[in-house]
């Protein structure tokens, strides 16, 4: 655990802030006409995902946070949590349900995932941008009915919902933005 002056604070930094990992999403140095200047942080909690403006004079000192973002396999779940394999080590980690959080919806079998470790425990998973899923289930389509912009949900193989367009059939393979859960296209 490190101490920095918060000039040497960039974007993608974690640090510390209430005893927790914060991940900085923006800076902005403010040179106000009078007084003195400062920094203008977002931060996202990587343990709960809030994000919150700080504001520290220049010259102020920040701790960076003990944090190792490791690449690992998704392997399964448990009662436990969801178990991964780390790809350099082999050895298995287990994240609890809490960390993965509605990453979940989107976990599949021997995905590559990166895991971030706060002080050697797992705290948050970094998925893939899009990921391609099968449409376990969705209403067949209206005959007649060929207007992309309608939507209609579609339930995955993890068990998430998503809306697809009004085309897209129970069996279909599909790719899903994994940050927006949005629908990006069939996978012929």
């Amino acid at each position: 655990m490190g101490s920095i002056n918060v000039g040497d604070v960039s974007k993608g930094m974690k640090l510390i802030f209430e005893n927790a990992p914060w991940l900085v999403v923006e800076v902005n140095f403010v040179k106000p006409g009078k007084g003195t200047s400062f920094y203008k942080l977002r931060v996202q909690n990587l343990l709960s995902s809030n994000t919150l403006e700080k504001t520290l004079r220049s010259g102020e000192k920040v701790e960076t946070a003990d944090v190792s973002d490791v690449d690992m396999q998704y392997l399964y779940s448990d009662a436990n949590g969801y178990v991964f394999m780390d790809k350099q080590n082999f050895e298995q980690i287990t994240v609890t349900h809490k960390a993965v959080g509605t990453d979940k919806d989107f976990l599949l079998e021997n995905m590559d995932v990166v895991v971030t470790l706060w002080n050697g425990e797992p705290i948050a998973l970094q998925l893939p941008n899009s990921v391609v899923m099968d449409v376990v289930y969705t209403e067949p389509a209206v005959k007649g009915d060929t207007q992309s912009r309608v939507l209609k949900p579609a339930k995955l193989q993890t068990g998430v919902e998503i809306p697809v367009p009004i085309f897209v059939a129970t069996g279909d393979k599909i790719t899903v933005n994994t940050q927006t859960r949005e629908y990006l296209g069939r996978v012929k």
